[in-house]
């Protein structure tokens, strides 16, 4: 691709280095991700597959790559082997729900962003304009798009894009706040993301670059199907026509290539690249924070192979089946209660064998495969409440703090990070109202805090006379409220 690079005046920006990214780097970045992707939401499509057998079942599931061949009859490079039937196939998604459960876990009650600017009216106006802008973009739903991203690919990036024009006339705080909600957060899809790191400081982004492939509302061929012939047509009758495009970001300018050609181009007033990048769990040296999917996707083949292999076993031991010999026409005789078989043959026999017999050892291999998911994700049933067994009483909120622990822990690192982010996303936010004259605040003013719910249940009778105690100890009572989440 040619790219025209002036509008960046940095000879360090090297054509050659993209191309390289978007051609070499681009199809194993997406491919890895994609797979994670794949793993938590375990789509389904449906085939048709003259490789089965009458136990199989006649659609894919996204989890089945990591199955062994003998229970697929697909190979490592997707084609039917041959010699292997199909067979029946049980895919138990523990990846969807944890991640699920951790996410609400982290923004399940909505979060408040509170400004530590000097004068109070400030404050006041402040987080109003910024909840305005949350608000625009999702509100509470914003947050648990960021957090599921996060928690599946490890990290999530946020593009703030303003779509502002300067105003030479002082306005009012409504106009100001439809102003603020013209501003989009664009969280990004992992896999696009390219970006060109600081050579002597991996924290620091220079160049972020996005790379992939766009559907568009057109298609390739142009067939008119009557109503008649919907539901027969061919599935490749028509394609929706998909176009590259390829985004590049800087501190003071960027640029958008569609089907390699250059198509929007412009300056940024403000300063600074307006990307926020996010760690899932912080990850040192890696621009890429912890997943909360990849450690999981071992155990989680492992235990989609025993359930399989449980399913194949109890689909030939749990029915009792017979075999009669020396009757006549005995593979056409129903078997029910009260039935009778007549022979002449003194030599005839029936036998029976099958039925499902104990097997501790399958089960218990199972049992430890969850285990060890509940180990790895700190997420187990109990977060959804299902209480298998006496677990002691919960009634205390120290009870109950132990019994999620682990959770509580891995929730307050993922705290510390998407707090950060979402800081800097609202800086970003007044510092780009502040440039095009809509909202003067200067550096101080930018400064907030984000204070997360207790995502634990409460008792609010317990809390407010805890206030109260710490009111007669003389604590502050703007620290109080804080806590008590005012």
């Amino acid at each position: 691709m040619d790219f025209d690079l002036e509008i960046f005046k940095d000879e360090k920006l090297s054509a050659y280095y993209i191309d390289f990214l978007t051609d070499e780097q681009s199809p194993d970045i997406q491919e890895h991700f994609s797979r994670l992707w794949d793993y938590y939401s375990n789509q389904m499509k449906w085939f048709i597959n003259d490789n089965d057998n009458e136990q199989s079942r006649k659609y894919l599931q996204s989890q089945e790559v990591g199955l062994p061949t003998r229970i697929t009859g697909i190979n490592l490079n997707g084609k039917s082997v041959s010699d292997i039937k199909r067979k029946e196939v049980v895919i138990e998604n523990d990846i969807s729900w944890r991640i699920n459960a951790a996410v609400d876990f982290l923004f399940g009650k909505p979060i408040k962003i509170v400004s530590v600017a000097p004068a109070v009216d400030k404050r006041n106006e402040i987080e109003k304009i910024i909840k305005a802008v949350f608000d625009a973009n999702g509100a509470i739903g914003f947050f648990q798009n960021m957090g599921l991203i996060g928690s599946v690919y490890g990290f999530v990036d946020c593009v703030v894009r303003p779509a502002l024009h300067k105003h030479n006339s002082k306005l009012t705080l409504e106009q100001v706040i439809k102003e603020a909600e013209k501003i989009d957060l664009e969280l990004i899809d992992s896999s696009r993301a390219l970006p060109i790191l600081d050579e002597n400081d991996y924290r620091k982004i220079v160049y972020y670059i996005q790379h992939f492939l766009q559907k568009r509302n057109e298609v390739q061929q142009k067939n008119f199907i009557g109503f008649g012939r919907l539901l027969s047509r061919k599935k490749d009758s028509t394609s929706r026509e998909v176009i590259e495009v390829t985004e590049i970001i800087s501190a003071k300018a960027w640029q958008r290539y569609e089907g390699g050609n250059l198509v929007k181009q412009g300056e940024l007033p403000w300063g600074f690249l307006p990307v926020v990048h996010i760690q899932n769990i912080a990850l040192p040296f890696y621009y890429e924070g912890l997943s909360d999917v990849e450690p999981l996707i071992p155990l989680q083949d492992e235990l989609n192979t025993r359930l399989s292999d449980r399913a194949n076993r109890i689909t030939f031991q749990s029915f009792k089946m017979y075999l009669g010999k020396g009757i006549d026409g005995f593979e056409d005789k129903p078997i029910s209660p009260g039935r009778m078989w007549q022979t002449d043959n003194t030599d005839a026999t029936i036998e029976e064998f099958g039925g499902d017999a104990a097997n501790p050892s399958e089960d218990a291999h199972i049992l430890e495969i969850r285990g060890g998911i509940d180990k790895i994700s700190s997420v187990s049933p109990i977060m959804t409440g299902n209480l298998k067994t006496a677990i002691g009483n919960l009634t205390s909120a120290v009870a109950i703090k132990l019994t999620f622990m682990g959770m509580l822990l891995k929730n307050n690192r993922k705290q510390f990070t998407y707090s950060n982010g979402i800081e800097k996303i609202c800086e970003m936010v007044l510092s780009m109202l502040d440039t095009y004259d809509i909202y003067k605040t200067d550096e101080g003013d930018r400064k907030v805090q984000v204070v997360f719910p207790n995502p634990l249940p409460e008792d609010i009778t317990e809390n407010l006379n805890q206030a109260t105690m710490k009111k007669n100890l003389g604590v502050a009572q703007e620290t109080i409220l804080k806590e008590l989440g005012y």
